[in-house]
């Protein structure tokens, strides 16, 4: 398995390209914007993309969904309680898209013959998921490197995004954190040294 990292957009989201090398095939997590940076990559490394995750709904990790899923046909994935259809909040919410797909806690997912185990993580929104493969784990805005994400916007709870991320530092062993923005980490440095992290932990 091999991941390559897109920081796109004028958040700097990053955008997870998860490639098993064998096939050439990939999933595509929270393509936020810049379609034609994605698009291209892909193009140019001859990749397959099979199906697109968001890890929530927000703007920042949504804008290029439509683009991707009608240039690869990949079908796109997001946790119902983000979802505009079901919520009602066009703005901190998406439009799912018509063809689009929910995924939730404990489902597994098959794609580029590569497994994906879905995690339900609200806190920083009601509908947020982290995604498990292998041993990388794909928080979006729940577990930022030494932070974790604002909860003050519609759909956020700080009591919730403490226990999703206690419930993060209780996997067991290490994973390599891939965040939805800046520097990837590991889930040990995670437990031991990020603030929110140990407050998580102390309470729950």
């Amino acid at each position: 398995m091999l991941i390559k990292t897109l920081p796109v957009g004028q958040l700097e989201t990053n955008c997870y390209v998860v490639i098993n090398e064998d096939t050439l095939s990939c999933v595509v997590i929270d393509p936020g914007d810049e379609s034609n940076v994605i698009l291209n990559y892909l193009e140019d490394n001859r990749l397959r993309c099979e199906a697109i995750f968001l890890t929530h709904g927000h703007y920042d990790h949504v804008g290029a969904v439509e683009a991707i899923m009608e240039d690869t046909g990949a079908p796109v994935y997001l946790c119902p309680r983000d979802d505009a259809h079901m919520t009602g909040d066009r703005h901190y919410a998406y439009l799912l898209p018509e063809g689009g797909r929910y995924y939730d806690e404990g489902d597994v997912l098959s794609f580029a013959g590569l497994s994906f185990r879905i995690l339900a993580t609200p806190g920083h929104t009601a509908g947020g998921v982290c995604i498990l493969c292998e041993d990388a784990l794909f928080t979006g805005d729940t577990l930022f490197r030494g932070s974790c994400g604002r909860t003050d916007l519609p759909g956020g709870d700080m009591d919730e995004e403490l226990k999703s991320l206690a419930r993060l530092c209780a996997l067991p062993g290490d994973y390599e954190v891939y965040p939805g923005h800046m520097d990837s980490s590991t889930l040990e440095r995670e437990r031991n040294f990020n603030y929110y992290c140990r407050e998580a932990q102390r309470r729950y």
